[in-house]
């Protein structure tokens, strides 16, 4: 594993700067860099027992997003009192001075909805609770921790999920995967350290915009950029060798690309022409790597009737989490799931149904399949979305039909695996499930957290840019000791 170091300049042309001079030295001074950034006992660990990771910390991390911001009342957060007060008005003491979107703002009343088209029961030793949307979920109930006092300031989807994915509401930091795969490096050299996979809901929603920039570098050096691989034709564009060139004929091109890069290393020094000659050998690397991950006839038919008959279809969520396992199993080392269609302003009631039915067996199959191939103790899955949703209706309540606005307030996420507790619930939030009344968990202390099951300081990774020390969680964020294995 390695780390680069931070650039403090513009170099001379004839200098080596800090980042290429600590880069050269991944075996020497650039493991100190990487050591000094991690806990004691993993960092003073031979490369043999680090391979094995002797703390129990995640390798690696996937990252199952859910856009648009799940409601966490129709899933995971339990309140009777919705029922008992359905229809009414929220009380305005409840509410207080949170400011809501344009989308309800301007409503006349807010009536309570209760989600009582669903049913809550507890499960596993847990006692977790876990709507009937989630059935296959919660037949691995006590594998999970639950968090529920998760809060946010950011009250509409492109700044929110900004926020999570980067640490900041506006545009232009690196993603979480960029900062993970510039700390610790990655494990497979014929695979990207950061593959980023997208699928669409079943309910039927405009398409949120999901820009690439959220698995982006930032001011990082690009090599940490995601890859995201595409759902029909080659996974990763220009794979395929165009007609009338071999693999011969292939390398006889970058090995004299390389050549006329190096020359223009030796005479501007610029960083990110090492990043472009990498990249061009990890492209000639992909073109094996990557139809061998992709073809799935090595499966059995036990595992594919674990994750369903739409693991059968690329591009789906349930083939996306199988194709994270593989992921995983290659040593990849931050996977990114995004699952669009979770809007929910309106049609709730049936477009919740349609998601859950996308997303529960593959999420139970995922964290079965890591468990029995003995990778979820060194796997962190992460599942939810950038905000919750609103007690009240948006818009019109009936008896079969409502919608919820965006909260950012208080919202629902699990995890599972390396690091994480399990079997436990973290968090509780008012009886209306609109305000956070114990443990209050900051996308920052997420982040936090996260960073610190990979063995990371979330403090101490850092990178100098226009005269500033940046990390991903700012000035912010602790590390939820409470949930920690």
């Amino acid at each position: 594993m390695r780390r680069t170091e931070t650039p403090v300049g513009t170099a001379h042309p004839t200098e080596v700067t800090r980042r290429q001079f600590f880069g050269h030295s991944a075996t020497g001074i650039g493991t100190a860099a990487l050591a000094s950034l991690l806990a004691t006992d993993f960092a003073t660990a031979s490369p043999s027992q680090a391979g094995k990771n002797p703390t129990g910390r995640a390798k690696r991390m996937i990252y199952l997003f859910m856009h648009g911001g799940p409601a966490q009342m129709e899933l995971f957060d339990y309140k009777p009192t919705l029922w008992k007060q359905h229809g009414t008005e929220l009380p305005a003491s409840v509410r207080g001075d949170q400011r809501l979107t344009g989308m309800t703002s301007g409503q006349k009343t807010l009536p309570i909805a209760a989600p009582q088209q669903f049913t809550f029961k507890q499960h596993g030793n847990s006692g977790a609770w876990i709507s009937d949307l989630m059935p296959r979920l919660a037949g691995v109930a006590d594998d999970i921790c639950f968090v529920k006092s998760l809060h946010t300031e950011a009250i509409n989807h492109d700044p929110a999920v900004t926020l999570l994915q980067t640490g900041h509401q506006q545009p232009g930091r690196p993603s979480f995967g960029a900062w993970t795969s510039y700390g610790i490096g990655s494990e497979n050299a014929d695979l990207p350290g950061f593959v980023v996979l997208l699928s669409d809901g079943s309910a039927a929603r405009p398409a949120d915009p999901l820009y690439a920039r959220l698995w982006g570098t930032g001011f990082l050096p690009s090599s940490h950029q995601g890859v995201n691989f595409r759902k029909s034709g080659d996974p990763v564009l220009y794979l395929s060798n165009p007609a009338g060139i071999d693999a011969a004929t292939r390398r006889r091109m970058l090995d004299g690309i390389a050549k006329l890069n190096h020359k223009q290393f030796t005479t501007y020094g610029d960083p990110e022409i090492e990043t472009r000659i990498a990249q061009y050998e990890m492209a000639y690397r992909m073109q094996t790597s990557v139809p061998e991950l992709t073809d799935l006839s090595g499966e059995t038919e036990a595992t594919l009737e674990l994750y369903g008959e739409d693991a059968r279809r690329p591009g789906t969520f349930a083939a996306n989490c199988l194709l994270a396992r593989r992921l995983a199993e290659r040593d990849v080392r931050f996977i990114q799931l995004y699952h669009r269609g979770w809007d929910q302003h309106y049609n709730l009631p049936s477009d919740i149904r349609q998601q859950c039915q996308d997303v529960d067996r593959a999420c139970a199959a995922l964290i079965t399949d890591l468990k029995q191939r003995g990778l979820l103790d060194e796997t962190l899955i992460v599942w939810g979305g950038e905000f919750g949703r609103t007690a009240y209706s948006q818009g019109r309540l009936t008896a079969t039909d409502y919608g919820r606005d965006h909260h950012g307030r208080c919202f629902t996420m699990w995890l599972a695996g390396g690091g994480i507790k399990p079997g436990i619930s973290y968090g509780t939030t008012d009886e209306y499930c609109y305000n956070i009344v114990e443990n209050p968990v900051h996308v920052h202390d997420l982040n936090a957290t996260m960073l610190h099951c990979l063995g990371i300081d979330h403090e101490r990774l850092t990178f100098r840019f226009q005269g500033r020390d940046y990390r991903l969680t700012d000035v912010h964020g602790d590390v939820v000791q409470e949930i920690l294995a």
